[in-house]
């Protein structure tokens, strides 16, 4: 490549052209003007989403990275703008997302003497980030880019946090643009597959469990491919639930929140777990408790693409450092384990799952269930699913079925306020599909203000508030803990479709179930921003519990304890 005279912020646009970068999520400050300003002349190449707030462009960064494979790159300015940004570095950092946040710093001359807004963010970020850096020369900018992409996307994915001085950016320099980065994906050792072959036909009871980054279309397709070749049910992870068609016969729940008791019944009774491309953590593992540490008390095999996540947490009988990706396409390719007959053990499972799946009448006022259940049956195929944290979060995880990857992008991190930013990021990155964010109401203030940037853009997004008048989860946990103690759980709200319409987006009310479809199609036939606030009772927890039942057996262990 030929080396040109450029500004140090002509050089790092260039950097993301080179990696293919078309979009970048940003809040406007004067630490990187000169990066803004080199976007001007590159206009044609590269789009820049101007959000409300840094913790949203955060998060749409961070779905995008979960859409593409590739990193969401995030803009922000020093000190309040990199903080502010530090919620999506997190959930970056939880769910294995590539994600680059470029930070504006203080001029070079000034560091280290607590100059305004000024962080060593490579401090600030060392626990958060995968790998957090300054680039005090210009020169370096090709270079550390380079590296930074390459971190983002290798082994297990992740954040990276890039610092860049403000007088830097405007050094001019002459220097040649890097290659762009192309993935090297880990492949499983010699004898790797036989090996899984083999366990899998010793087992009579053997379970697949897919979960983490490392997938893409063709692989999850192909993973609903090979569950249905070998007859061996499948279950997901905690909002990994689109890597497997939800209609296919193999498909038996996702751990966590919503199927959990479903998913985490299979793996109790299996003889043999193969986890593809999942750490196993805590919100997928009941607290750890589902398999034991370190031996599972099950034949495991854990497959995963970084080598320091093998044996972490669990030593099993067979691990396999592999990309899905890479491992999945062979496993398809390889002749069928033979076995026992596995056809009552798969039915059984899948039975399982269908009866958890289908909502009862006996939901509390407004039925979540049934909404869910008809969005489930009526929007297409490829349609984006979102969502932040709460207990409203349950019904979608149990009543939509996903049939399409990638399709459901929610915090494994559990972090609210995710779910607008995350649609904003689908609309943005392929306007064309439906993409539908759910929040409940405490979830709907942390980044509500987001709507102003899908009505700015004209984004095909629909928002579904939850309002139930309450942070549900917490008093959920607070009735279990100390029933009757209500503290710092209750809600004033705004009236939501004032809010939506006061932003410029439709928006209307909805208290029956029955009145649910019409109102939905109206929203949809909008073609831009809409907002629908569904009221339900904060009597109705989750599908299973009410308030008032937990509060009264809470007390009934209570008093025998005493």
């Amino acid at each position: 490549m030929t080396a040109r005279s450029r500004t140090g912020g002509e050089v790092l646009v260039d950097q993301l052209l080179v990696n293919g970068v078309d979009t970048v999520f940003a809040v406007a400050g004067e630490s990187y003007l000169a990066i803004t300003d080199a976007m001007v002349d590159r206009a044609d190449r590269i789009r820049v989403i101007s959000c409300r707030h840094e913790g949203g462009a955060a998060y749409m960064a961070e779905a995008t990275g979960k859409l593409t494979g590739r990193p969401g790159v995030c803009l922000v300015t020093r000190g309040p703008g990199a903080t502010n940004a530090s919620i999506g570095v997190h959930v970056a950092q939880q769910d294995s997302t590539p994600m680059i946040l470029l930070v504006g710093q203080v001029d070079r001359e000034f560091l280290g003497r607590e100059a305004f807004q000024e962080l060593d963010y490579a401090q600030v970020f060392a626990g958060l980030a995968k790998w957090a850096t300054q680039i005090d020369d210009a020169r370096r900018i090709p270079e550390v880019l380079h590296r930074a992409f390459r971190v983002a996307i290798s082994g297990r994915p992740g954040p990276v946090v890039i610092a860049l001085p403000e007088d830097m950016l405007r050094d001019v320099v002459t220097v040649e643009d890097a290659a762009p980065v192309a993935p090297v994906p880990a492949a499983p050792a010699a004898g790797g597959v036989e090996a899984l072959l083999e366990m899998v036909a010793a087992a009579s009871r053997p379970l697949l469990v897919a979960g983490g980054s490392c997938w893409d279309p063709a692989a999850a397709s192909a993973l609903t491919e090979l569950a249905e070749r070998w007859g061996v049910p499948v279950v997901t992870t905690f909002r990994r639930q689109d890597l497997v068609d939800n209609r296919s016969p193999v498909f038996a729940g996702a751990l966590g929140t919503g199927l959990g008791a479903v998913a985490s019944a299979a793996v109790r009774q299996a003889d043999l777990v193969v986890a593809i491309g999942a750490r196993l953590g805590e919100m997928s593992t009941s607290g750890y408790t589902l398999l034991g540490i370190p031996d599972p008390r099950v034949r495991l095999v854990h497959v995963h693409p970084s080598a320091e996540e093998l044996g972490r947490v669990y030593a099993a009988d067979l691990s396999l450092q592999a990309d899905p990706r890479e491992l999945v396409p062979l496993l398809t390719r390889a002749e069928a384990p033979a076995g026992a007959d596995r056809h009552g053990w798969l039915a059984g499972i899948r039975d399982a799952y269908l009866a958890a799946s289908e909502p009862q009448d006996d939901q509390l006022g407004l039925d979540l269930a049934r909404v869910v259940q008809h969005l489930s049956e009526t929007v297409p195929d490829d349609t984006v699913i979102t969502n932040g944290a709460g207990n409203y979060t349950a019904w979608m995880h149990r009543y939509y079925r996903f049939r399409h990857y990638p399709s459901q992008l929610g915090p494994t991190a559990g972090a609210m306020g995710y779910g607008l930013p995350a649609a904003i990021a689908a609309a943005v990155e392929r306007p064309d599909r439906l993409a539908i964010a759910f929040a409940g109401d405490g979830c709907m203030l942390m980044n509500g203000q987001e709507l102003a940037t899908a009505v700015r853009y004209g984004l095909p997004v629909i928002t579904i508030v939850v309002n139930n008048g309450h942070l549900g989860t917490i008093r959920l946990h607070q009735e279990r803990r100390y029933p009757g103690r209500v503290i710092n759980t209750g809600l004033t709200n705004p009236d939501f479709v004032a809010y939506g319409r006061a932003f410029g987006a439709w928006a209307e009310r909805v208290e029956r179930t029955e009145d649910f479809p019409a109102a939905f199609e109206r929203a949809r036939a909008v073609g831009g921003p809409a907002l629908l606030e569904l009221v339900t009772d904060p009597e109705q927890a989750t599908p299973d519990l009410r308030l008032s039942e937990v509060r009264a057996a809470a007390e009934r262990a209570k008093r025998s304890s005493e």
